[in-house]
């Protein structure tokens, strides 16, 4: 009704101005005369239309004449119509743009541009796979970090960028060796099987392989490079500096859609683009270099101490001077110098590794076609003091075309890596830090190994720790990424894109072990003989994945649909050949010279994966979205019966604060989101030709006996995910809080069941009927405290408190799990006795619960678990006129056993070095060394004694950058010019006492503490 009479008021107004100016008009000289006809021609229809940056109509843009309450909205085309004066100008306003002001002038016709109105969540787009979102508009739970946040950091794999920076990732280095694969788990551990977790790797739309590389020597002894069970990252290959983003699908909504390959989430790693098409061409060149040293030390004892310590061992054992084994059981303190002093932290891993990175790209364009080529060297040491080195070389090339008429589209995106690693079993290294600081010295003085003392031990497990540098392995590994996309736009709205993806992995590793890696007494003598192995390994794989997509405007709101279909192939082999025994070692690179050989591998093992999926995404008036998701798997790891399963998912949003009631009450809530999803990923990650019988052949001619058993009735696991999330935004989303719940239940366990040894076979694989349940919460949340001209100031904060349970497990007790694991547990447990304290003599004491006399295993009642209780991080990001600094701290609360090379008691016949801890307790008088025996050391290490707090924070990473200003480098010809420093591991605040915190008690090398300083120039 208001509005009505401020209507009638201004016609009334309006006609008394006219019949004014029809008698005479004189103002300022002027005595033209106006009438109502020329008026009326003074008014014209305007035509316009309104488009986003991209050129795409935007639908019901709200046009209105400034100061009037007239005005319209643009059709589905994005047009409108209006009668407006050459001297009005249009409003034209709409969620998620820049308010836009124009004068109308003369012409008839407009065509006007929408500016995206930039806040964070709607500038940021959030790769999903096979289709992108903005921040503020997904339905799924996805995390995402950027190049900003990764290219300053001296590491390998791309994955070490992503610890302590993402909600539900867990990401844990179990070795500091350059190349060794972090172990990641997307939302807790699904599988029974540990190789059953692995998430999806996906480079540029191309699925790689994340089971990590094998890293074997097969020259006896410690077989593994790296560690058992750690093996070579896949992703090590790749160019940090040509990485765009990383993003993590973690929920049913973000993962169904990759069906069986997205049960333990999917990790997207998206290059950098090419360059713009009207972009003159631009050269970028990053170096830098630096060095890293371990950052701990654990606390051992020198020679006065550990002389005393092991005195008093042996005598509290009863082996004093007169018992005769006592010149056995005193080897150390009779055979060596107890004044010496070494100590072998400092002699073994006290090294520096020195570093180097080059990497320098170009990109530009010229018409229709943009190009990105880019090429990198990174040189990496050891701390180690034998010849141990790391070195990458890799290219990458990014070409993006688009036709003439704007409707075909080639994008074509090639990344190839070769890493060469020079090494040796480092765990005859890394045991020998415990050596007793009285153990002799390690070169003779003409450089040679030292063994005298070291021989005189009389044990096999006792020798010169250097002798690794004579087993060595050269490896080379080359690993090309490739993919070809092309698309075309059919008609308004739908486009055809077909995607095709290789990948080769190539491993070939030689290993020579030389004589002088034995004591001179003992060469040759029995198999301690010259030895080379040669292994290749090798894994290629294709992918296929035609798509239609269609997007149209329905009943005021987008929809998106997508169908598609994966054809994927991969192929793994495996060959190794063993020689042993050449008449000369300058011959050790030609088998045919070996006394004795053999071989083994050869086999071709294949695996077929089809698919077909589809997506309908629905988006009404910007504040409802619906997200539907769903597809259809053949695997060819299951039998004939069992090779297809379904896989979807529902996803759904509403942003609340575009309602009308939140805007007008709680105008400081500028951003609110309500999200939830439910959905079903399966699993088939296990080895190949697993239902089906196997034989091999005998050692002897012409004979075959059978390793596998047939089993074609097991099937895919599932896993059912359940999420909801609440998102806020304050102050114009300076503020922003995200707060996550999820639920996800894996069955039908895919696992190798265990078999009695009667049957001839260890196990068979099968389904258990075991339900692995994993929950938790996860909060997210960051802020612009101070944002002006001059400085901002971000925080960046994540929380996650995950929790993992076998929820079920019939009949577990009849099955060889009953030890391993129990229902209502976590997966990751240990079952220890009661430890109760000592008693007179010095002897631990455990409870027995069942009160037969004896500690057996009946008595393991304590259920530890081992599991992370919550882990997050902490990133201050702060910038002032051309510096810059962040600061990353990331933080884990866990149980852990002790160190296992720190373990204590040890028998009276160990020569090992001791713990300070426990040469304190003996000097106060709670510990009396010597007074246990091995079946009360067993106990012990199996004990809740034995757990101890494996806690840390750590200050992750620090980078400070100072951008040259523009005025002091434009007279150089150069665009940009950045100096920076960086801080890798620097500070670990823990009371674990063992070198690497991440290992869970197992001695490995910790990620070094890493200081590197470099340059940043733009041409």
């Amino acid at each position: 009704m208001q509005n009505k009479h401020i209507l009638r008021d201004r016609c009334i107004l309006l006609v008394l101005l006219l019949i004014f100016s029809i008698g005479t008009y004189s103002l300022f000289g002027n005595n033209k005369t106006i009438n109502f006809l020329e008026l009326a021609d003074y008014q014209h229809r305007v035509k316009g239309q309104v488009t986003d940056s991209n050129g795409i109509p935007i639908p019901g843009v709200n046009v209105e004449i400034k100061g009037t309450s007239y005005g319209n909205f643009t059709d589905k085309e994005g047009y409108f119509y209006v009668d407006a004066a050459p001297t009005d100008v249009l409003i034209l306003s709409y969620i998620g743009f820049k308010r836009l002001e124009v004068k109308v002038g003369t012409s008839k016709e407009l065509s006007l541009v929408l500016e995206e109105d930039v806040t964070y969540l709607e500038a940021v787009t959030v790769n999903a796979g096979y289709y992108t979102v903005k921040e503020r508009e997904r339905t799924g739970g996805i995390a995402k970090v950027t190049a900003e946040e990764i290219e300053l950091q001296p590491i390998v794999s791309p994955l070490e960028a992503l610890q302590g920076r993402m909600a539900g990732v867990q990401i844990d280095q179990f070795s500091g060796m350059p190349g060794a694969a972090p172990k990641i788990r997307i939302r807790g551990t699904n599988s029974l099987r540990d190789d059953g977790n692995y998430p999806l790797y996906i480079v540029d739309g191309v699925p790689i392989n994340s089971e990590p590389l094998n890293d074997h020597t097969a020259l006896g002894g410690q077989s593994h490079l790296i560690q058992n069970g750690v093996g070579i990252d896949p992703l090590s290959a790749l160019n940090l500096s040509d990485i765009e983003s990383i993003e993590v699908l973690k929920d049913a909504d973000a993962t169904a859609i990759y069906g069986s390959r997205g049960a333990n989430g999917v990790v997207l790693i998206t290059t950098k683009r090419a360059g713009s098409v009207s972009q003159k061409t631009q050269v970028q060149a990053r170096w830098y270099s630096g060095i890293g040293q371990v950052e701990r030390r654990e606390k051992l004892l020198n020679s006065e101490q550990y002389v005393a310590f092991r005195k008093a061992y042996l005598k509290n054992s009863g082996y004093d001077e007169e018992h005769p084994l006592y010149s056995f059981y005193a080897r150390d303190l009779l055979n060596w110098d107890n004044s010496r002093y070494t100590d072998w932290q400092d002699e073994l891993i006290g090294g520096t590794a020195e570093f180097s990175n080059l990497n320098i790209s170009a990109s530009g364009g010229n018409g229709n076609t943009s190009f990105r080529l880019t090429g990198g060297y990174s040189d990496q040491g050891t701390v180690f003091p034998v010849d141990i080195n790391y070195k990458k070389l890799t290219l990458g090339v990014k070409i993006n075309h688009t036709s003439e008429n704007k409707k075909w589209n080639l994008q074509f995106s090639g990344n190839y890596g070769n890493d060469k690693t020079r090494s040796t079993p480092t765990y005859d290294i890394l045991r020998a830090i415990y050596s007793p600081p009285i153990a002799p010295k390690l070169y003779n003085e003409n450089g040679s190994l030292h063994w005298e003392g070291w021989d005189k031990m009389g044990s096999s497990s006792i020798y010169n720790p250097l002798r690794s540098k004579y087993k060595m392995t050269n490896a080379n590994t080359n690993t090309l990424i490739a993919n070809l996309t092309l698309s075309y736009k059919i008609w308004k709205g739908l486009a055809f894109k077909t995607s095709m993806g290789y990948t080769s992995n190539k491993r070939e590793a030689v290993s020579n072990l030389s004589l002088l890696y034995y004591n001179p007494s003992k060469r040759g003598v029995g198999s301690n003989l010259t030895a080379t192995t040669i292994d290749h390994a090798k894994r290629n794989s294709w992918i296929v994945e035609p798509q239609l997509t269609y997007t149209t405007n329905l009943l005021q709101g987008t929809m998106d649909v997508l169908l598609g279909s994966t054809f994927q192939s991969d192929e793994n082999t495996s060959t190794l050949a063993y020689g042993r025994g050449f008449v000369d070692e300058s011959l050790s690179g030609d088998l045919a010279a070996a006394d004795f050989t053999f071989s083994r591998g050869g086999r071709i093992e294949e695996y077929k994966y089809q698919a077909v999926f589809g997506r309908i995404g629905y988006n009404w008036q910007q504040k409802y979205y619906l997200n539907l998701t769903g597809r259809r798997d053949g695997s060819s790891r299951f039998g004939p019966g069992k090779r297809f399963s379904n896989f979807g998912a529902v996803g759904a949003a509403w942003i609340f604060t575009e309602e009308s009631l939140f805007k007008e009450r709680f105008p400081w809530l500028s951003f609110g989101k309500f999200r939830g999803s439910y959905g079903v990923t399966g699993s088939d990650q296990i080895g190949d030709y697993q239902y089906i019988d196997s034989y091999q052949a005998t050692i002897a001619p012409g004979g075959l006996y059978p390793t596998q058993l047939y089993n074609d009735n097991f099937a895919w696991e599932k896993n059912k995910k359940l999420e909801a999330a609440l998102e806020l935004g304050f102050l114009q989303d300076r503020i922003h809080i995200g707060l996550s719940w999820y639920r996800n239940r894996s069955s039908n366990q895919l696992v190798g069941y265990t078999l009695p040894a009667m049957t001839g076979f260890s196990s068979v694989q099968s389904n258990l009927p075991a339900t692995v349940q994993n929950t938790g919460w996860e909060v997210e949340f960051s802020t612009t405290p101070i944002t002006s001209k001059d400085f901002r100031w971000n925080i960046f904060f994540n929380l996650s408190l995950p929790k993992n349970e076998l929820l079920n497990f019939p009949n577990i007790e009849l099955t060889p799990y009953a030890n391993q694991y129990r229902v209502g547990e976590p997966l990751n447990i240990a079952f220890l006795y009661d430890y109760i304290g000592k008693n007179e003599s010095g002897q631990f004491e455990f409870t027995d619960v069942d009160e037969n006399g004896r500690i057996d295993a009946a008595d393991r009642i304590i259920v530890q678990n081992r599991s992370r209780k919550y882990f997050g991080g902490l990133r201050n990001s702060l910038s002032y006129k051309q510096w810059k600094l962040n600061v990353q701290l990331d933080f884990v609360k866990r149980q852990s056993p002790r160190p296992s090379s720190l373990f204590n008691p040890l028998p009276a016949s160990s020569t090992r070095n001791y713990a300070l801890e426990q040469y304190n307790l003996w000097q106060s008088g709670e510990l009396n060394p010597g007074t246990i025996d091995s079946s009360q050391s067993i106990n012990y290490y199996y004990s809740s004694y034995n757990t101890i707090d494996g806690s840390y924070l750590r200050l992750k990473n620090v980078s400070l950058v100072y951008s040259m200003p523009e005025s002091w480098i434009r007279p150089l010809g150069i665009s940009g010019w950045n100096v920076f420093f960086t801080a890798q591991n620097l500070l670990t605040l823990t009371s674990y006492p063992g070198l690497n915190v991440e290992s869970g008690g197992v001695a490995t090398l910790p990620p070094l503490r890493m200081f590197s300083t470099g340059l940043l120039l733009t041409f």
